[in-house]
This record gives C-alpha cells, structure tokens and sequence, in this order.
C-alpha cells in the first residue's frame, strides 16, 4: 500500500482514538450510566396498589461512577434525593469492584491517549523500534480494548449481580423499602461500549494498512525485524 494511504489510514485511528479518549473521560464524570426506576414495595403493600395506582409509588433515579439523583414516591408526593458514592455511600457498594472501575477507566483513557500518539507518529514519524510499528499499535489497541471491556464487564456485574440501583434506594431508609422494577444503560455506558468497538476497528485499520497480525507474521519477517532491531 503507497505510504500516503498508511498515512490517512493511521491519521483516522488516531483521531478516533482521540475521540474515544475524550469521550471516556466525559462519561466517568456524568451520572448519565444507569436510568433505573424503583418502586415503593412498602407503600404499595400497604394500600394493595396494582394497575395505574402503583404509579403513585413509582420513583426513578440515574447515576454514574462518583453521583447521581433521584426521586422517591411512596404515595405522598415526590421526594427527591442526591447522593454520591465517596463517602456517602461506601457502606452500600462494593467498594472493591466500584474501585476498579474507576482505575479501569482511567487506564483506558491513559492507553487511549497512548494509542493516539502512536498512530500519529507512525503516520508522520519513521518508527524504527518494535514498540512504534505495528506490533506496538496492535498491543495499545488490545489492552485498551480489553480495559473497555473490563469496564463494562465489572459495572454490568455490580448493577446486576449486586444490586446496586436497589442498595442505593434503600441506602438509610429506615421505614420504606424499596424494590428495583427496571433499569437501562444510558449515554456513558455506551460511550464505553463504542470506545471498545473503536480498538477493535483500529486493529483492523492497521491490518488494512497492509501489516500483518502478529500472530501471522512469518519467520522471515521476524527475522528481518530482529536484525533490523539490533542494528539500532
């Protein structure tokens, strides 16, 4: 492939991967990861609710990594409450697990970043070590996939399988309790989840530039690259 394809070919997985960084550091930052709506079990116990009277008793919250709002409903009005998980929530979370989503976000956005100035110098610069050519763009692109992937996996698991959404509605709710009826991920889940597709189409842009998978190199060609290494 002549040189001034490779060029707009690692210019636009650089500047996606750019976008993607961008992106990720937005959505650690906003509430805008889960929609969730909860219902008032107590309340609707009470006066045996069913059809359009259990909307009386139907709350609502979204939230991200660090805060989020909502609104509870249990027959006397709305009552709406904030609340951020540092420091206020750490008895009702999985620390550990919440934690690592956290650090994994932020080592995609660090890999992300790294991923773009690769791109960019392979595209503008003489990459003459292992680590600046292709084998280098197809490892960032992975690990950074693998991150995004690690991030969705363990948020996806502490909602689902820990009930996240249900522990925070009930979080010093001494009277009431409080029961999750459905919940969506929203904007910043899926800007993840589009930053994960993105190492993926990148790693195929590379090999659309014409270099091979490293795991269908040949001897030959690594032959090559070891003595061309040692020559520097």
């Amino acid at each position: 492939m002549p040189n001034q394809q490779k060029k707009i070919i690692f210019c636009m997985a650089g500047v996606l991967s750019f976008l993607c960084a961008l992106g990720v550091v937005t959505a650690v930052g906003t509430p805008l990861w889960i929609k969730a709506t909860i219902l008032c079990k107590t309340g609707a116990l009470l006066v045996n609710a069913s059809g359009e009277e259990l909307n009386k008793f139907m709350g609502e919250m979204q939230y991200g990594l660090f805060h989020g709002e909502g609104i509870r409903q249990c027959g006397l009005g709305a009552r709406p409450f904030r609340f951020s998980f540092f420091p206020d929530l750490l008895q009702a979370i999985p620390v550990s697990i919440h934690v690592n989503i956290i650090l994994f976000s932020m080592i995609l956005v660090v890999l992300t970043m790294v991923g773009t100035a690769f791109f960019m110098y392979n595209a503008f610069g003489k990459p003459f070590e292992t680590l600046h050519g292709p084998l280098g763009l197809y490892l960032v692109s992975f690990i950074s996939g693998s991150c995004g992937c690690l991030v969705m996996i363990l948020f996806a698991s502490e909602v689902k399988i820990h009930h996240l959404s249900e522990n925070i509605a009930n979080f010093k709710e001494g009277t009431y309790a409080y029961k999750t009826q459905n919940e969506n991920y929203t904007t910043s889940f899926w800007v993840v989840f589009i930053c994960f597709f993105v190492h993926f189409l990148n790693g195929l842009l590379i090999r659309l530039a014409g270099f091979q998978f490293p795991f269908a190199k040949s001897k030959d060609t690594e032959t090559t690259n070891v003595a061309a290494d040692l020559m520097y």
